[in-house]
């Protein structure tokens, strides 16, 4: 039955009525019921750390930190096995630095009470992950494309938020309500993406007031994305969007380092870190309510609910607006026409193109190539600069990697795409 109201709006008012009985007098009997209510609602969710506001959870913190903490003792024992090196066997310097990064940003997080350990392992993308536990795991990738301190704090405290914010659990808790409540919406492919896309935004904003906090640069964040922007574009019309875009996201971080910027002392942990994350630019945490028994089982279920409902409104927002961004550059895609393309010196590809179109004009095109070779799939984009008028004409121009040779690709399978567009203002 509560699964039912979490996805049921209607179900809302069911709450403040039982608030009102319980309001009424010290009864024994609606205190009883109370007292159990609060226990079922305890079963499924928990006060968020970030925000106290109740959010689903299955599991309490013992239980996070066991499952999470399994999955990674696994990868690390099919690392062993593989031969592979960890941590400072692998690269001494940048775990070294790993460390060091991490304790700072661990020491300022709303989970600082618990002994983490941060991994580097042997791949060279750029990755890092948690799973809900008390590891952090950094690929050596990423440690190397990030020469820049505050860059790789960044991540780490985006990656921290993620388990501060239970975002495993929560995920889990929502797909087994939409299961049960019959939600159709709730069960798509894009509506799960919208949703660890909105997941994927939060931990950004707590990561960057970490960053802050711990005395880096709360800007960090939002250059990592921008490079990756002018690297890899945005691949609206390619895929569904489990993160955030990364031109939107870089412009987010840049609003919520903003925000943020005043708790920023360069290299010192701002004195004032604890009162600051209960209460700062970006969240106020909601204060504790009535004890179970008072009304404290009504509030607990109040809260859920909202919060749950809030969610689901959201991700399916996302996910209408993923879908209508990702239909007009597929639709932009159809009116373009690839006139010539030629090799050129620097590892080059130039290619001219026409908009066949009445309207609208566009700006921020970003033409994208996928390259095949061998088991390898590569993206490479060309950013046009100015407006596309319609019917009109224009140059994108590819600055290709030592790796793909220019004139290898008549021989290799190729595909031009749109990758991201707006209409013009």
């Amino acid at each position: 039955m509560l699964y039912k109201l979490l996805f049921n709006k209607r179900m809302i008012r069911v709450p403040l009525v039982l608030a009102g009985l319980v309001g009424l007098a010290g009864c024994q009997a609606l205190q009883t019921a109370d007292r159990g209510l609060y226990q079922a609602v305890e079963m499924v969710s928990e006060n968020d750390r970030v925000t106290g506001r109740r959010s689903l959870s299955l599991a309490d913190r013992n239980a996070q930190i066991r499952q999470g903490n399994q999955y990674i003792e696994q990868l690390l024992a099919e690392e062993r096995q593989a031969g592979r090196k960890l941590n400072g066997e692998l690269d001494r310097a940048q775990y070294q630095r790993l460390v060091r990064l991490f304790d700072r940003i661990q020491r300022i997080s709303h989970l600082r009470q618990e002994r983490w350990q941060p991994l580097l392992i042997d791949r060279d993308s750029f990755n890092a992950f948690t799973t809900g536990g008390t590891y952090i795991v950094v690929h050596l990738g990423l440690m190397e494309q990030l020469p820049d301190d505050d860059e790789v704090a960044a991540v780490v405290g985006h990656e921290i938020a993620h388990t501060v914010a239970n975002h495993v659990g929560e995920s889990q808790g929502h797909r087994i309500a939409s299961q049960l409540s019959g939600s159709k919406a709730a069960r798509s492919g894009a509506y799960q993406a919208a949703f660890t896309h909105e997941n994927e935004r939060e931990a950004d904003r707590i990561g960057i007031l970490y960053s802050a906090l711990a005395g880096f640069d709360p800007y960090a964040a939002s250059r990592i994305w921008q490079r990756q922007y002018l690297l890899e574009g945005n691949a609206r019309a390619l895929m569904l969007h489990d993160h955030p875009v990364n031109a939107e996201r870089a412009e987010e971080a840049r609003q919520v380092a903003a925000a943020v910027a005043s708790y920023y002392r360069p290299g010192q942990q701002n004195p004032h870190y604890e009162a600051l994350l209960e209460n700062n630019a970006l969240w106020q945490a909601q204060q504790p309510g009535p004890e179970a028994g008072a009304g404290g089982g009504v509030l607990a279920l109040l809260s859920t609910v909202t919060d749950t409902w809030l969610q689901h409104e959201q991700a399916k927002a996302e996910a209408a607006r993923q879908q209508q961004r990702s239909a007009f550059v597929k639709a932009v895609e159809a009116r373009m026409t690839l006139l010539e393309s030629r090799t050129l010196a620097g590892n080059r590809l130039q290619t001219r193109w026409q908009y066949r179109a009445s309207a609208p004009p566009l700006n921020q095109l970003v033409i994208g190539l996928l390259v095949q070779q061998g088991e390898q799939l590569s993206r490479h984009v060309a950013h046009i600069d100015g407006v596309v008028r319609p019917n009109g004409q224009f140059v994108a121009e590819f600055n290709l990697p030592e790796t793909l040779p220019v004139q290898d690709l008549p021989s290799l399978p190729v595909r031009f795409y749109v990758d991201d567009v707006v209409p013009a203002q």
